[in-house]
């Protein structure tokens, strides 16, 4: 899998991929293990963990290792880095934000922040990924061989977010939608500014505390993932290398978060469910336009093949790629976590039948 801040496995490739849409029934554990089986002998997978639920059944999966040279199995509800998945995390704590009056989201981000972006440039569009500013990461030594030189680095949001406003924007504010970390950053800074707090310690005080989200963590400059979990791989020099300790500064408020999968679905049902948002913000953490038609604020909202509807994200970070899916009413749900391996592959073939099992 390659080496990214968003996410290697996305929905976006299901619905480009699948082909005739299934009958609905419920998942089939069989082919869920099938499915995540695939997926680790597909050359680019060394483990693969879920967590399935359909109306009243639920279970767990797992396959391949949890580290190599080793037999040890994936840890049932290992930890792992959710990467992009933290967007979610951080829209949410914001929109609770302005929920409580505290900003406009129609309002230009200079009137919180004064003189960090264009001045055009909404908190909407910032969300939404509609702002067109530079995405920082591609400018970073993300492939492997380079990466090593940046993996232990202490990033600050203002190193991040230096690069991408050294660069134009990629289009006027609102034109085009564009997948960009660098929205995030500036997402982090403004719950920052608005609650004159870390935006860590907002995280952990709106959501990790009242839903009891024990496994979950905003690491900061910590290299470990604390507790069970498995180990992520590249090749360098031609080489494995566990990539598995890494300074996760450089996803900062776009992707640094650790959990399970148990607390995302704890997260993800307590965020469709309406526990999370007042009514008005729960309208619009989904609300998709024409400019962007697949993704609200900081959410996934797709229709798969089969007409069924899935909120979400995706996530990726070296090492590790993850899912967060609900049916809108979440009688379906999948939370999933796959390590890569040194050796190239394509797990997205699988990724697709797991999907189309547990969805549709």
């Amino acid at each position: 899998m390659r080496i990214r801040l968003v996410a290697a496995l996305t929905t976006a490739g299901l619905i480009a991929t699948t082909g005739t849409a299934l009958a609905d029934t419920s998942a089939d554990r069989k082919i869920v293990q099938e499915a995540l089986d695939q997926i680790t002998t597909s050359g680019g997978s060394l483990g693969a963990q879920v967590r399935v639920t359909d109306g009243h059944q639920r279970f767990t999966a797992r396959s391949g290792k949890a580290e190599l040279g080793s037999n040890r199995r994936v840890p049932e509800n290992g930890r792992f880095r959710v990467g992009s998945i933290t967007k979610t995390f951080v829209s949410t704590v914001l929109l609770q934000l302005q929920g409580e009056g505290k900003f406009d989201l129609d309002a230009p981000v200079v009137r919180y922040l004064p003189g960090l972006i264009d001045g055009r440039i909404t908190v909407r569009q910032v969300m939404q990924h509609t702002s067109g500013l530079y995405d920082y990461t591609k400018a970073l030594p993300l492939d492997p061989d380079e990466f090593e030189q940046i993996r232990y680095k202490h990033w600050t949001p203002q190193e991040m977010l230096k690069i991408s406003t050294g660069k134009p924007l990629d289009f006027d504010p609102g034109t085009r939608w564009s997948y960009s970390n660098t929205n995030y950053v500036v997402a982090g800074l403004l719950v920052e500014k608005l609650t004159g707090r870390p935006y860590e310690k907002a995280v952990q005080q709106r959501i990790l505390k009242p839903l009891h989200l024990d496994d979950t963590e905003v690491p900061g400059d910590d290299v470990d993932i604390h507790g069970p979990h498995a180990h992520g791989y590249v090749t360098v020099a031609g080489k494995p290398n566990d990539i598995t300790r890494l300074n996760p500064s450089v996803a900062w408020a776009a992707g640094e978060i650790i959990s399970t999968t148990r607390d995302l679905d704890t997260f993800g049902v307590a965020l469709a469910s309406g526990r999370l948002l007042k009514p008005a913000q729960q309208q619009e953490i989904a609300k998709t336009t024409a400019v962007s038609p697949e993704y609200g604020l900081g959410l996934q909202v797709q229709t798969l093949p089969c007409g069924t509807k899935v909120w979400g994200h995706g996530g990726g970070i070296p090492g590790y790629s993850s899912q967060l899916l609900t049916t809108p009413d979440t009688h379906k749900r999948l939370e999933l976590s796959i390590t890569s391996a040194p050796a190239g592959g394509d797990p997205n073939p699988a990724f697709v039948k797991l999907l189309n099992e547990v969805f549709c």
